[in-house]
C-alpha cells in the first residue's frame, strides 16, 4: 500500500489489539527457520530475580555506549518478581557503563529500601516517578528514563512522533506526551501526573526532559527506549529537510505494530545488544 502525504493521525490512547491466533509475531521473524527464542521461564523466585537484575545491569551498559548518561540523571526500575509492591533501581552517583546486577538497590511503593544495595542512595526523582508508574500499572514490570540528547530535544516540541518509517510505528498510538512539565520530579504529584500522561501506553515524551518507556521485561522496556531515542532525531533531521514527510497509512502503521511491537518481539529485539554488551564486557556486569 502506498503511503500518504496526509498530516500524522491524531494520538489516541488506546493501544490497538494484537489478536492472538491472527499471525504469529515470533515466528514471522524467521523466514522458514526456527524462531527466535522468547523470554524465558524459571522455576524460582531468585532465579529470576537474578536474570532480571543482569539484564537491567546489561541494559545500563548498552545506555553508556549509546551516550544517554547525564550527570548523576537517569534510572531503570525493575518490578521484583515475588513482591510486586517492591522494584529494584539503580544507585545514585554510579555511571550507567560501571553498574553490575549487585549494585542494585530493593525498594517498596511507600520508600523503604528492602534489599539489596542498602548502603546506596537512589534518586529522589527516580523513585517519585518509578513508584507512580509502577504503582499504576500492574503490568509493567520495567520502566527506563534517561536524559538522552535526542529526546530532550524533540521533548521541547511537545509532540508526538510522526509515523514517517516502519520502526517508529512500534509507538503507533502506544505513546504519549505529558506537557505539564512540573520541574525536577521530586514531589509525588509530579510522577503521578507522569504516569497519568503515560496512561496505558509504552512510552511517554516528557516535555522539557526526556523520554520513559515501559515493558512487560527490563530488555522491551530498553530497546523501545533505544528506538525511541533514534526516532527523535530522525525526525529531527526529517523535519530540517523543510520537506513533506510521507506518513505510513493508519493500516500499514498498525500492521506494523501488530507484528513488531508485542512483548516477545521486543524482548527479541533486544538480544544482540545484550550478547554484544556481554562479548565486550566479559559478562562483568553479571557480578
Amino acid at each position: 500500500m502506498a503511503p500518504t502525504a496526509s498530516p500524522a493521525p491524531a494520538l489516541q490512547s488506546t493501544i490497538p489489539v494484537i489478536k492472538k491466533g491472527d499471525v504469529d509475531a515470533m515466528a514471522a521473524m524467521a523466514h522458514r527457520g526456527k524462531a527466535l527464542p522468547g523470554i524465558p521461564s524459571f522455576d524460582s523466585h531468585a532465579e529470576k530475580r537474578q536474570w532480571q537484575l543482569e539484564h537491567m545491569a546489561c541494559s545500563f551498559r548498552v545506555f553508556a555506549r549509546e551516550g544517554y548518561a547525564e550527570g548523576i540523571s537517569g534510572h531503570i526500575s525493575v518490578r521484583d518478581p515475588e513482591f510486586e509492591d517492591q522494584f529494584w533501581i539503580n544507585p545514585l552517583g554510579v555511571h550507567f557503563g560501571m553498574l553490575k546486577a549487585s549494585d542494585m538497590i530493593c525498594v517498596n511503593l511507600d520508600g523503604d529500601v528492602v534489599g539489596g544495595n542498602i548502603d546506596g542512595s537512589i534518586n529522589a526523582a527516580g523513585y517519585q516517578i518509578h513508584s507512580s508508574v509502577h504503582r499504576s500499572r500492574k503490568d509493567v514490570h520495567a520502566i527506563c528514563h534517561t536524559h538522552s540528547i535526542h529526546g530532550r530535544a524533540w521533548s521541547a516540541l511537545a509532540k508526538p512522533l510522526d509515523m514517517i518509517n516502519q520502526d517508529v510505528c512500534y509507538f503507533y498510538k502506544a505513546h504519549s506526551v505529558y506537557s505539564d512539565y512540573g520541574g525536577i520530579a521530586n514531589e509525588a504529584s509530579e510522577g503521578q501526573r507522569i504516569a497519568q500522561s503515560l496512561g496505558d501506553g509504552k512510552a511517554v515524551i516528557l516535555m522539557n526532559h526526556g523520554l520513559l518507556t515501559v515493558g512487560e521485561t527490563v530488555d522491551e522496556a530498553a530497546y523501545l527506549f533505544c528506538l525511541m531515542e533514534r526516532s527523535c532525531k530522525v525526525q529531527l533531521l526529517a523535519d530540517q529537510t523543510g520537506l513533506e514527510k510521507q506518513i505510513v497509512s493508519d493500516e500499514e502503521a498498525a500492521y506494523n505494530f501488530k507484528m513488531a511491537s508485542t512483548p516477545e518481539c521486543l524482548y527479541t529485539e533486544f538480544q544482540p545488544h545484550y550478547k554484544y554488551e556481554e562479548h565486550l564486557s566479559n559478562g562483568s556486569f553479571k557480578n
